[in-house]
């Protein structure tokens, strides 16, 4: 299967149940059992939460350690996942970087140039700046996980 389809199917299988499960085990970050995911998700049984696992496991996203517990082993960037960046345990939207650059530029660009600014420098970077973190922090609140 080339890389293409396996996105391809990934993203169709990643769905509802599915995907609660997969965000749950991204956010969690370390080994869990099939009860943990059903007490934390509210599933109905174990075998619910098996059934998805189970899916994320014929995927390849998630693998069986030795004590019986599943991790993840692989981070997939489908569908609104695309919008965040895993950086250790935290999840960030992708467009505070771009805020955090604008906002940079604005401060240094004031504090080099406070005497002599020039009005439109100032106010791209600071309608820039403004519009990223705007749109970061709106990304933030919908975020899946």
């Amino acid at each position: 299967m080339d890389k293409e389809s396996k996105r391809e199917k990934i993203e169709y299988e990643l769905r509802g149940k599915t995907l609660q499960v997969y965000l749950y085990m991204l956010n969690k970050g370390e080994p869990i059992g099939v009860r943990e995911i059903q007490r934390s998700l509210g599933f109905s049984s174990p075998s619910v939460a098996y059934h998805h696992i189970n899916k994320l496991e014929s995927l390849g996203i998630v693998k069986k350690d030795e004590y019986g517990r599943y991790i993840l082993v692989e981070n997939v960037d489908i569908g609104v996942l695309q919008a965040f960046i895993k950086i250790g345990k935290f999840t960030l939207p992708r467009l505070s970087f771009y805020a955090t650059f604008f906002t940079t530029l604005f401060i240094i660009y004031l504090i080099q140039y406070l005497n002599s600014a020039n009005l439109h420098a100032l106010s791209f970077s600071l309608v820039s700046a403004i519009a990223f973190w705007y749109e970061a922090i709106r990304a933030w609140r919908k975020k899946p996980f």
